[in-house]
């Protein structure tokens, strides 16, 4: 018998141990992306070029900012991860069409703040509430003097700082939604006025007198320089759990629509 016509026997775990080189392989090529530090540029070109199992690497990159950006568009947590999940799967389909002219963060960002929107005007319209209004401000209570508090335990330094950090968010969700998206890029995401300004489709100078106002409204619940509390946070099982949706997702699509089909020029 020919070479060709020759069958050997294969063992049974066989497919299983071909599923778990391809599943190290993928493991390893995120691994090596991250480590890298590859630019956005770099990971964007490689997914579209077919490894689709990168877009990972950028999920978990900007899951933080498209958490602040939609819980400042939002206002509060409710609905923040179904838009976070709908963002993320319509950069992915659309990825094959990007073509690089503005930065992906821009890019994605800019998508966020679309999703975070018409889910704004959905449930707008659902519980016909102004979700443009500010809220009444919590009455100030006599709660006795602190001054002997420079001999706090570990344990209770950590409960204060938890009850400031949820006390600056009260006061950032007070802000009108044009105010708080503005502070939450520039501010606590570091953008620059012009790229803040291309995410939100407004002049530079309106981002700056946004910005302006934005501080001064904020200005009280911030009198003295804070330490990083951890405001807006999207870290740990959270990131995980929503990284893993958002990848099924991916794979489905590009099982579906044999994406990609063309590279990015």
């Amino acid at each position: 018998m020919g070479a060709a016509g020759l069958r050997l026997p294969v063992p049974p775990c066989a497919g299983l141990g071909i599923l778990f080189l391809m599943s190290s392989e993928i493991l390893s090529r995120v691994q090596s992306s991250r480590d890298a530090g590859d630019s956005d540029e770099a990971i964007v070109r490689r997914v579209q070029e077919g490894e689709t199992e990168l877009y990972e690497v950028l999920v978990r990159r900007y899951n933080r900012r498209v958490y602040r950006v939609a819980r400042a568009v939002l206002r509060d947590d409710a609905g923040v991860e179904d838009v976070m999940q709908e963002a993320y799967l319509r950069a992915f389909t659309a990825l094959p069409r990007f073509q690089g002219r503005a930065q992906f963060s821009t890019w994605l960002t800019r998508i966020v703040i679309n999703c975070a929107l018409a889910h704004r005007r959905r449930q707008s319209r659902r519980a016909e509430i102004d979700l443009e209004s500010v809220p009444e401000p919590a009455a100030r209570g006599g709660t006795g003097d602190h001054g002997g508090d420079a001999g706090l335990s570990a344990e209770e330094l950590g409960i204060l700082q938890k009850q400031v950090g949820r006390l600056i968010e009260k006061t950032l969700e007070s802000l009108p939604p044009s105010y708080r998206t503005v502070f939450v890029l520039r501010e606590m995401e570091e953008m620059s006025i012009s790229e803040t300004a291309a995410c939100l489709g407004i002049s530079p100078v309106n981002a700056r007198v946004r910005l302006h106002r934005a501080r001064k409204l904020m200005k009280e619940g911030l009198r003295r320089q804070m330490p990083d509390i951890g405001l807006y946070a999207f870290l740990g099982e959270r990131c995980d759990t929503l990284t893993a949706r958002v990848m099924t997702q991916v794979n489905q699509i590009a099982q579906r629509q044999a994406f990609p089909s063309l590279s990015a020029p």
